[in-house]
């Protein structure tokens, strides 16, 4: 009987995160074999070479093997569609940065829309509040969703500092506004 040598090392994939022996339940086999074929091949060719898939075909009843196969393209499918609606949403979202003036030469920054990019929003506020060295808050907005708000006139640091930091927002998302107190009517 073989003994295990601990600690034992355990891979993981790239894709879903899980070891590669459970890829299958992750949602995206496709991609994760795609990973595993091109970052450690020896155990993409355990995993699936065409006579282990055979083998594993031979061990379920003819019923079965048609179930299995309209469930993992049911599943690509998913997949695919989630993936699609997710870069859809994200090349469509805007975020916001507005400049809003409090009272006399005291102003706020606020920012919205970086929870569409998988974004953190407290952490992202956290990471502000630090490299400005200002308060920063998350405040729910009434359309639903969360912004940031900065102390300070800091929309331009901002811009730069999402550009620099988060890569997963293109500049071309990013968009500066300044909103302006309305001044009462002289009468």
């Amino acid at each position: 009987m073989a003994t295990a040598t601990y600690p034992i090392q355990v891979t993981y994939c790239g894709i879903c995160s899980l070891p590669p022996e459970y890829c299958e339940f992750g949602g995206t086999t496709k991609k994760c074999e795609e990973w595993l074929e091109e970052k450690l091949p020896d155990m993409h060719s355990k995993l699936y070479s065409q006579e282990v898939l055979e083998q594993n075909m031979s061990a379920l009843s003819v019923d079965a093997q048609k179930r299995a196969e309209k469930d993992s393209q049911k599943k690509a499918a998913r997949a695919e569609a989630a993936s699609a609606k997710l870069a859809e949403t994200r090349a469509t979202s805007k975020v916001l940065i507005k400049r809003i003036e409090r009272n006399k030469r005291k102003y706020v920054t606020a920012v919205q829309g970086l929870e569409a990019f998988g974004l953190d929003i407290k952490k992202v506020a956290k990471d502000f509040g630090k490299k400005f060295a200002t308060g920063s808050s998350v405040t729910k907005v009434p359309g639903g969703g969360e912004e940031i708000t900065v102390q300070g006139d800091l929309s331009d640091d901002i811009f730069d500092y999402v550009v620099e930091n988060y890569k997963d927002v293109p500049e071309d998302n990013l968009e500066c506004i300044e909103d302006k107190k309305k001044k009462k009517a002289d009468g």
